[in-house]
């Protein structure tokens, strides 16, 4: 019975270091900081992003995030909703709703908008690094290929 519980504590330990990671990228996004948000991922990690190209590395987006950051007031607010975070060994998987919200610098409106997240991660010398990111919105399938970011869980 120990054994179980020992592994139970050793799989929520896990879960937490991977909600430290998903933390710290929050608080940089509230700080509008791409530096920050992105230090949290492998310098090779392949993102599946929003906004084009189709794939990216992480470290040649730098200067891209931050720019899109620039075009926001205040902070950029980013909540999970369903989140779940399996973990085996080294490897976890993350994946949920993310909510958006921010200010736009152009017309002060404020814009909410969700997204679907999943995370992978691989831990390296006791430290998780998010090895792929993969960020979509689904689109109206009606002939006019409009994204769906009005749609609320």
């Amino acid at each position: 019975m120990s054994v179980a519980w020992r592994n139970d504590m050793k799989r929520e330990e896990m879960q937490g270091e991977v909600r430290a990671v998903l933390d710290t990228i929050n608080e940089a996004m509230r700080r509008r900081d791409a530096a920050g948000a992105l230090s949290q991922h492998a310098r090779d990690a392949v993102v599946y992003d929003l906004a084009p190209p189709l794939v990216s590395e992480i470290g040649t987006d730098e200067a891209k995030f931050q720019g899109w950051m620039d075009t926001w007031d205040g902070p950029i607010e980013q909540d999970w909703r369903d989140l779940k975070i399996h973990t085996n060994g080294d490897l976890a998987i993350c994946h949920g709703l993310v909510r958006t919200k921010a200010r736009q610098k152009t017309s002060g409106q404020v814009v909410m908008f969700w997204v679907r997240s999943t995370l992978c991660l691989v831990r390296s010398s006791g430290q998780w690094q998010i090895v792929h990111d993969h960020s979509s919105v689904p689109f109206y399938m009606d002939g006019s290929f409009r994204a769906a970011v009005d749609l609320e869980p």
